[in-house]
């Protein structure tokens, strides 16, 4: 009879040979099994009990647990998408958002099991895209009126700068010819080839498809520069037409460029005036 001492340190038997063979066959012992062959001998390893040599080469020894598979890491952009897409409301984040959000799921599907976060990259990417096409408008409502006055004084300027050089123009084709404005009734015919080119005839604000926006006070036709005052109006805006003159009736009724009319004085220089100051301008030399 045999007694052994078990892995979890106690004592079992008394037990037959045969049982303890049966035991090594089933792994519940195994080579370094600490056994008494009998009450009151020596502990001996089961390896050195020469009767169970045969039983220790024949055992199948236990297959070990296979070690537990480590948790698949969770994707830091599909993190970093939601959380984006959630502070999208400017556009920007939610564009990088979405970006991040299909980059992640590709890598996710990628990565045979070793990336988690199929769930946050998908909703990484539909949050970031529900936001991105909701700030488009409020995006464009921002940018838009921006936009516009940015045109209108671009126009302004533009505008400015036609009457400034179609003034010039008057007074270059005055000091060819004795000092004399030129006919009212012909003048962008006649000043045309000191102009340089037709296009700043044209105001930008105004219908692209008339040839002239600008009307020439006819009070002024022929007249001798300097021999009336510098402040009278020599050319304003109208709403078109070649060779267009006249007086304030021909004026425009609403103003192109804001609240703002753009008017050039017999002096060559150009001024922008309001509603009531465009009434108080000089229009007899």
């Amino acid at each position: 009879m045999y007694r052994i001492i078990g892995a979890d340190q106690k004592e079992y038997g008394p037990i037959t040979a045969d049982q303890l063979r049966q035991w090594i066959t089933e792994g519940r012992v195994n080579p370094q099994t600490k056994v008494q062959v009998k009450d009151g001998s020596e502990w001996k390893l089961l390896a050195d009990i020469p009767e169970f040599a045969e039983a220790l080469k024949r055992r199948v020894p236990p297959v070990p647990a296979a070690a537990a598979a480590a948790p698949p890491k969770t994707s830091g952009m599909a993190i970093a998408s939601l959380v984006l897409g959630v502070l999208g409301f400017c556009g920007i984040t939610a564009l990088i958002g979405l970006v991040l959000g299909i980059i992640a799921l590709v890598k996710i599907n990628r990565s045979q099991g070793r990336l988690a976060g199929n769930g946050l990259a998908i909703a990484g990417i539909c949050v970031s895209g529900f936001m991105l096409l909701f700030s488009i408008p409020f995006m464009a409502g921002l940018t838009l009126p921006a936009l516009a006055r940015a045109k209108s004084k671009a126009q302004t300027i533009n505008c400015v700068n036609n009457l400034k050089q179609l003034a010039l123009a008057v007074r270059i084709y005055a000091t060819d010819h004795n000092d004399q404005f030129p006919s009212a009734t012909n003048w962008c015919d006649t000043i045309l080839s000191n102009a340089g080119t037709d296009k700043i005839f044209k105001c930008p604000a105004d219908d692209p498809g008339k040839r002239c926006h600008y009307a020439f006070n006819a009070r002024l036709s022929g007249l001798e520069e300097g021999k009336f005052s510098p402040d009278t109006v020599m050319i304003f805006e109208c709403d078109g037409g070649w060779n267009v003159n006249g007086g304030p009736e021909l004026a425009l009724t609403k103003p192109r460029h804001g609240r703002m009319f753009v008017v050039a004085l017999a002096d060559g220089s150009v001024q922008k005036v309001n509603e009531s100051q465009f009434k108080q301008l000089r229009w007899e030399p």
